[in-house]
């Protein structure tokens, strides 16, 4: 017979240990090991076969088109997700508290409901269980996504929200969010590891059995996480992460995971009072102009996924009497800012030691990409020497601890965006000079950052 034996399971990521800690090793949240009794397996039992309800096709004869994706309406939707939702998948879009996720759902739900309605298909159903109907009215009264073809329910029962779709067969369901759910079939309260993928699990087969595309919304823990068990990544096909910054209008929505299609896109939007707009070109956003040179700032060009976008950098220093100067970073890698401090300390014999550092980027862009490096570089240099860098130039490049300049990926595109702004000049890597002919930027390749700052402040 099979021992009862107990163990201890994180209430937060599900994470398992025959002893309890007061840390999960997993999540590493505290005091969040609860006790729970088990039967140890005492051998492997053979599973008996079973006669197949249909045989297995040769794959050529497999059809692909209820995989196909059909678009969202939102075109930066489309973007990240490889052309839009697939029939039958299953969504999981995080995000922390108050960056816009119910309100970008409503803005999908209502587009599909009109797109529904023309091609003669069913409603789309949005199943919230964190707000009442009256209040989701309210948000899509705001932002103009009232739709006759858009159902809504208001509940927190799996068993229940089956039966909505079973009796309106919708195109399209939105369930907002996967933690306020539950079912009476598990124990445990909603948010739970058993109630998170007991629910999970009844949503996506539902969508696999009726071929329905659902979306789920999911809480993040206080570190970014996805909040529950970390299966529930595994199960579903689609998992993006939706950013912002709470003092910044600009939201970005990248993908993790995608069985569909890629994961080096990325979607920006604009949250304002009406809701949240597409920025199908959001470089305005990242770009300060000015009606003359400024010291200490300089422009890069950042990829994100498979996206240019420029990055100013602003730069401050001033003298300081403590032993250990300030240095203050926003937007940016206070790794690499500080990296780069000590090369233009070292290999340049800059000044840094006695000054308190300020580096920044503009707009609320976000970045740690080491292609930003040089241009970091310059804007200290700039703003310890009071000396600009001409406003049509760029710096592109990684900066290695020996001074030296490393290529970066996707030149080509970088400056090719550059160019479309209005920059005339690029100060890029020696190495990478040779892939970029054809963008219309005239190049200044350097080795090193000696180099990189005689050209571009002047600076011998």
């Amino acid at each position: 017979m099979a021992k009862t034996r107990t163990e201890y399971r994180c209430t937060t990521c599900g994470w398992t240990t025959s002893k309890w800690v007061g840390k999960c090793a997993e999540c590493g949240e505290w005091g969040t090991l609860e006790e729970v009794s088990g039967e140890a397996e005492t051998s492997v039992r053979a599973v008996a076969a079973a006669r197949p309800t249909r045989p297995a096709l040769p794959i050529h004869e497999v059809s692909a088109e209820d995989a196909r994706s059909r678009p969202t309406g939102l075109s930066e939707l489309d973007r990240v997700l490889g052309g839009g939702i697939v029939p039958g998948s299953v969504l999981l879009l995080a995000g922390e508290p108050g960056v816009g996720k119910s309100t970008l759902l409503l803005h999908v739900a209502s587009r599909a409901a009109l797109a529904a309605r023309q091609a003669g298909e069913g409603p789309v159903l949005y199943l919230t269980g964190e707000e009442s109907e009256s209040q989701v009215r309210i948000r899509a009264d705001r932002i103009g996504a009232i739709h006759e073809n858009l159902m809504l329910a208001s509940l927190s029962d799996v068993a229940a929200a089956i039966g909505h779709i079973e009796q309106l067969s919708p195109s399209l369901v939105i369930v907002d969010s996967v933690q306020t759910f539950a079912s009476a079939e598990v124990s445990g309260v909603p948010g739970s590891v058993t109630q998170v993928r007991h629910t999970a699990g009844a949503f996506i087969e539902v969508a696999k059995s009726r071929s329905l595309p659902i979306v789920l919304v999911g809480h993040v823990t206080k570190d970014g996480t996805i909040a529950g068990p970390r299966v529930l990544e595994h199960l579903v096909d689609v998992v993006c992460q939706f950013e912002g910054g709470r003092h910044s209008r600009l939201r970005m929505l990248r993908a993790i995971k995608n069985r569909y299609g890629a994961t080096d896109e990325v979607g920006c939007f604009d949250l304002t009072d009406a809701g949240i707009v597409e920025l199908p070109d959001p470089s305005g956003l990242f770009l300060e102009g000015a009606s003359a040179n400024v010291p200490g700032t300089c422009v890069s060009m950042t990829l994100e996924g498979q996206r240019p976008m420029p990055v100013q950098v602003q730069a401050l220093t001033a003298a300081s009497n403590l032993s250990n100067p300030r240095r203050t970073t926003s937007g940016l890698s206070s790794s690499r800012t500080a990296m780069t401090i000590a090369v233009l300390q070292s290999r340049i014999g800059l000044n840094v030691g006695t000054h308190d550092i300020y580096v920044s980027t503009v707009g609320g862009m976000t970045t740690a990409e080491p292609a930003i490096d040089l241009a970091i570089a310059l804007a200290i240099a700039g703003a310890l020497n009071e000396r600009f860098i001409p406003q049509a130039w760029i710096a592109i490049g990684e900066v290695g601890l020996t001074g030296q300049l490393r290529a970066v990926s996707g030149v080509e595109r970088r400056l090719a965006e550059a160019a479309r702004l209005g920059f005339t000049d690029a100060i890029v890597p020696a190495n990478s000079a040779g892939f970029a002919h054809s963008s219309g930027v005239r190049l200044h390749p350097v080795e090193f950052v000696a180099d990189a700052v005689l050209t571009g402040l002047g600076l011998g």
